[in-house]
């Protein structure tokens, strides 16, 4: 008797929860991107994407598949979808693919809230805790990401007295919890990225090394184009820029990444810091054409006007 009741008392709860976190998945959707901002974070071309949308819709009225809590024996099969749509508004949130601010505070204090209400249905899920990890480290560099005038501030350069302490505290410890031989799954893995860079109280202490051999690993999970060029940057900041330049060539011969502004960014960078000049002029004027948000933009100008100004000793 002590058992069942217990067993209903918990059913009655998990019920009460599920009706508590049903607003914020409506608040969620009500603040959702548009089909140019969800084209951007897929990489594909705006009319493609608008529709694969109308496709899926379709399909979702002809299925007449109810917008419900889905039984229980279900939710292991959504779960990776319903992760996915959070991180790709916190992704949004987090770098505004548009407009005039680089961060959109009140979409990532959105998504991080949605992200905890879904730890509380799922609190053994180790990939749910390891999004919110995730998020709560990327949350907490926000205020040092822009300066005063709003542009762009990189991570070596933030002031780290900035970053929100408690945040990274909170991630650091769903990470000790969660953490498995091997480093689990794909969020999991990229929360320990971020742990690599929230770790060390200066840039120079930032094991690069480490988070190379991460996302050669992240790549068993996602073996996109956008993971090999984030390696790269890490394999160029642990051996040097002409390692990471010759991977990031490889990605540009391939044309995975046209029309993606970091593609030539990161180009741009690495030839900046061989000291090859020109070059990374030319390849910071293509990522200017391409970036989307002002900060970005402002970013990438200033940075070609030093390229192609007359003083090497300010271009580095």
């Amino acid at each position: 008797m002590t058992v069942a009741r217990n067993r209903a008392i918990d059913r009655l709860r998990a019920r009460a929860r599920h009706r508590e976190k049903l607003p914020a998945l409506a608040a969620a959707a009500a603040t959702g991107l548009t089909t140019a901002e969800i084209a951007r974070a897929f990489l594909v071309p705006e009319p493609t994407m608008a529709k694969r949308l109308v496709r899926a819709k379709d399909k979702i009225h002809n299925a007449r598949i109810p917008f419900r809590v889905p039984p229980r024996h279900l939710l292991p099969e959504r779960l990776p979808g319903v992760l996915a749509v959070i991180y790709l508004l916190f992704n949004e949130g987090y770098s505004a693919t548009a407009g005039d601010d680089l961060v959109r505070h009140q979409l990532c204090d959105e998504d991080i809230r949605l992200g905890r209400a879904l730890a509380s249905l799922a609190p053994q899920e180790p990939e749910v805790l390891g999004l919110l990890a995730l998020m709560l480290l990327q949350r907490s560099r926000q205020r040092a990401r822009t300066d005063s005038a709003g542009d762009i501030v990189t991570l070596e350069d933030q002031d780290r007295s900035l970053w929100i302490r408690s945040d990274i505290d909170e991630a650091l410890a769903y990470l000790a919890t969660i953490a498995t031989p091997g480093g689990g799954g794909p969020y999991q893995l990229q929360a320990e990225i971020a742990a690599c860079h929230a770790r060390p109280n200066h840039a120079s202490e930032t094991d690069w090394a480490k988070i190379a051999r991460i996302y050669e690993r992240l790549l068993s999970f996602n073996d996109t184009a956008v993971v090999r060029l984030n390696r790269a940057v890490a394999v160029a900041m642990s051996q040097g820029p002409e390692a990471g330049l010759t991977l990031v060539d490889e990605l540009a011969i391939s044309g995975q990444l046209a029309g993606y502004h970091l593609l030539p960014a990161v180009q741009a960078d690495l030839l900046r810091r061989l000291g090859r000049y020109g070059e990374a002029a030319e390849y910071y004027r293509q990522a200017l054409a391409l970036a989307g948000s002002e900060p970005e933009k402002r970013y990438l100008a200033n940075r070609l006007r030093l390229c192609d100004g007359p003083h090497p000793a300010a271009r580095q």
